[in-house]
């Protein structure tokens, strides 16, 4: 029995599903007596290339063709060519396992032999052609230069970023044409008709799940549903679906959603366990927790659902007040960013356990950007009045007084608590984060002229560039490097102020001890209370000099980064210990 992709592959230009906009200009072409002699095929896996190729193929040397340029289908050369028969007028190559420049120059040699009629033209059919070395097409671009009369090439290939990379020049010898992706409606639709020609039964959502797993590829989507009746009794069911491509059915996501709604992170690993006892591929379970949560997103914002069924629609509408778009959109977003390394992984349960946790622990983690508007006063009205749907756990901030309350440890969530495997910056959101953002008070930005202030750690940190800036500025170089190095780490009300480098180094501690008196003068600009600077030496720190950079070593640069970036980050890092979680 004939594999339904080749059985119904496509005879004429007109059947080829959507690539209209390449099959129109082909057909045209031909009928108009203006073939290139060139021609490179670019799009996904099972979209049409080889297809139209050999359609290209079959028109060419056809015995019947139409005025308009469609291949007859039935004469003796477009069944051959069409059923990849041996021809004498029309090769066809796989360049993954002929990619030498000795194979170039063979092709190169055949292509110099003229046709076997007057009338017919010789082609040369060169699939997977990003298979073929940079020796190879600089082989083959002479002929392709000045070809010899009535012979075509036809490229086709899936990366054709890759023959920009090895063979540029080649590319304007050829005429481009970019496949489409094929959506799940004009899949849906071939497979109806498919199957209604071989005479088998099929449920729509059987068809609308194949056309899904297909990933924009008719060839797929004919070989899954070949695989599917090769299990049963002719009959496509959405059961039979599940079973042989190994999906997650719908009420198992809904399920998932309703842990990750509720905060339930400790039924993550009973769930994944469940998964993988029935033997489900981790791959195509993430992929479909992607497409559950792009169906949640677009029923809460009001857009157009996929093909999903009915039952599947009602579920995520009754969701649809529980959820905030900026989580949804958080999720889809760390999916996508676990995606690359995920099919590279060993540890493909892990990873997806991490990552269904972190879901579930929403509620308690916030963005680095979402601290610092919280901290700089900017976050005090709620989330309701701006429009988006609170999440448990959140509070409002009440309006900033001046007395500053105790911040105590058991209010600030400890780093081994923290989720793992974030991939962008978080820290955690304690119970006490608005108390903080009423107790740091955010220092002015540097404006025209200096304005007095009293002297404050926090204050002295946000004019740090400053003050670098302004000591380069009056020629001591060597002094403002070693500032680039060193921190401001303790003030007091007397106007003593004491510095630390970041690490031990005997250089720049002597550029800093002798430029003291400076320092503090060009301080006074800012802080006329400014009395004396005095730098901190870690004696520890000097006699045991790590000698390799260590994981810790980078946590406390990019705190240290943090600190002068943004002081009232800085104070919010001192106040609440938070750590940077990769």
């Amino acid at each position: 029995m004939i594999a339904l992709a080749r059985k119904y592959r496509p005879k004429r230009f007109s059947d080829v599903a959507v690539q209209s906009h390449v099959s129109a200009t082909l057909k045209g072409a031909i009928a108009r007596g203006r073939v290139a002699h060139g021609y490179l095929l670019c799009g996904p896996r099972g979209v049409g290339k080889t297809t139209l190729a050999r359609v290209l193929a079959m028109a060419l040397n056809c015995e019947h063709r139409g005025e308009d340029g469609e291949p007859c289908g039935v004469c003796v050369s477009c069944e051959r060519i069409w059923s990849g028969a041996s021809s004498l007028d029309v090769v066809e190559i796989d360049a993954a396992s002929n990619r030498g420049v000795d194979d170039a120059r063979d092709l190169r040699e055949r292509a110099m032999y003229a046709p076997s009629g007057d009338e017919r033209y010789k082609v040369y059919i060169v699939d997977e052609a990003h298979m073929l070395t940079r020796e190879a097409w600089n082989a083959l671009l002479k002929i392709l230069e000045e070809p010899p009369p009535r012979v075509v090439f036809v490229f086709a290939t899936t990366e054709p970023q890759k023959i920009a990379q090895s063979a540029a020049p080649v590319l304007s010898r050829l005429q481009r044409f970019d496949f489409k992706r094929i959506g799940p409606a004009e899949i849906k639709g071939r497979l109806t008709t498919v199957l209604a020609n071989e005479r088998l039964a099929a449920e729509p959502q059987a068809l609308s799940m194949i056309a899904r797993a297909a990933d924009g590829s008719m060839r797929d989507a004919l070989s899954l549903a070949d695989q599917v009746l090769a299990m049963g009794d002719g009959r496509v069911t959405a059961e039979r679906v599940r079973e042989a491509l190994g999906l997650v059915p719908e009420d198992e996501f809904l399920a998932l959603l309703d842990v990750i709604l509720e905060r339930r992170a400790g039924e993550v690993f009973t769930f994944v366990g469940r998964l993988a006892d029935a033997g489900i591929d981790y791959a195509l379970f993430l992929s479909g927790l992607a497409d559950i949560l792009r169906a949640q997103l677009a029923v809460l914002l009001g857009g157009e659902l996929p093909d999903l069924p009915d039952s599947v629609r009602h579920a995520l509408e009754e969701r649809r007040t529980r959820w905030s778009a900026t989580d949804l959109l958080r999720m889809l977003s760390a999916i996508g960013e676990l995606e690359p390394r995920f099919r590279k992984s060993g540890q493909q349960q892990l990873l997806i356990e991490t990552l269904l946790v972190r879901f579930a622990l929403l509620d308690r983690t916030v963005e680095i950007e979402d601290l610092l508007r919280g901290l700089s006063g900017e976050g005090n009205e709620s989330s309701a009045a701006k429009g988006r749907p609170s999440n448990a756990g959140d509070a409002q901030r009440p309006p900033r007084r001046d007395s500053a309350p105790r911040v105590t440890n058991a209010d600030v969530q400890p780093a081994s608590d923290r989720p793992v495997n974030d991939e962008r910056p978080v820290v955690s959101r304690p119970a006490a984060m608005a108390d903080v953002a009423r107790a740091v008070d955010p220092p002015p930005r540097q404006s025209l002229g200096p304005t007095p202030e009293p002297l404050d750690l926090a204050r002295v940190a946000g004019r740090w560039d400053a003050l670098v800036a302004q000591v380069r500025s009056d020629g001591k170089r060597v002094l403002a490097s070693a500032l680039e190095h060193a921190l401001p780490v303790a003030a007091t009300a007397a106007g003593d102020l004491t510095i630390e480098l970041d690490e031990p180094n005997e250089f720049l501690s002597r550029a800093v001890e002798s430029g003291k008196s400076d320092i503090a003068a060009t301080l006074r600009q800012w802080f006329p209370d400014t009395r004396t600077v005095r730098l901190r030496h870690d004696p520890e720190r000097a006699a045991v000099a790590p000698t390799r950079v260590t994981s810790e070593m980078v946590r406390a640069d990019r705190l240290n980064a943090l600190r002068r970036r943004d002081p009232i980050l800085g104070a919010a890092i001192d106040a609440l210990d938070l750590d940077v979680i990769e």
